[in-house]
């Protein structure tokens, strides 16, 4: 693993691919279609972009001026806060590369992970500034913020989209309704962790009552 780290070609490799995504940014279509197809993306880059996402979150958080980020601290739980980022990515992935089959996909579930990754790379390129720029503009100047801060998001979104489209060579209708596909998946699967935890809880349940019953008894 170390000699991985401190390999010239795989550290060049990491770089590049680091830089394509910001190629991706401005040539969505094309950019995507390299990134799997002429395997010009890596998944350490897209962890990367992952961790700067999760930062930015936090840091926003943290540094956002209380003008346009109120926080009762007292309830914030930092992990339930990572988790909230961490676990709709993996519901989306796995929710993704699930219907492949159904929609004819050609996507692999490596692909589709570094693909998403690669499409978030809008929030924290611009999150970051907006936490600087939250502390020295005023309330009256608060749109442009606002209208920034929902850039992030719809740029976001439809860089995944489109890297949606070139991975799993679809058009565009196909992979609007592949995406809303993907949603409902997604809410399935909620369903079915929230139904197999509930079952999990009365079970246990329904055991300690068994032994402090045992126990009363003796």
């Amino acid at each position: 693993m170390f000699s991985a780290l401190t390999n010239k070609d795989t550290y060049s490799k990491y770089i590049d691919s680091m830089k394509f995504a910001f190629y991706c940014l401005t040539h969505p279509l094309d950019g995507f279609w390299d990134l799997t197809h002429e395997k010009r993306g890596t998944i350490a880059a897209a962890n990367t972009i992952l961790i700067l996402t999760v930062l930015s979150r936090i840091l926003k958080l943290q540094y956002t001026s209380f003008i346009f980020n109120k926080v009762y601290w007292p309830k914030v739980n930092i992990f339930l806060y990572i988790a909230s980022i961490l676990f709709p990515l993996a519901l989306y992935c796995v929710g993704n590369w699930a219907l492949t089959t159904l929609f004819d996909g050609k996507g692999r579930l490596s692909q589709v992970y570094m693909a998403t990754c690669y499409g978030m790379l809008p929030y924290p390129v611009i999150q970051f500034p907006l936490i600087l720029l939250s502390n020295v503009v005023t309330v009256e100047e608060g749109a442009f913020y606002s209208v920034l801060s929902a850039l992030s998001l719809v740029w976001a979104g439809i860089l995944i989209i489109s890297a949606m489209m070139e991975i799993h060579e679809y058009k565009l209708g196909k992979t609007i309704f592949f995406t809303i596909a993907t949603i409902f998946a997604m809410l399935v699967m909620v369903f079915l962790l929230l139904l197999f935890f509930s079952m999990i809880s009365q079970g246990i349940a329904y055991f300690v009552s068994i032994v402090r019953e045992i126990m009363f008894r003796m």
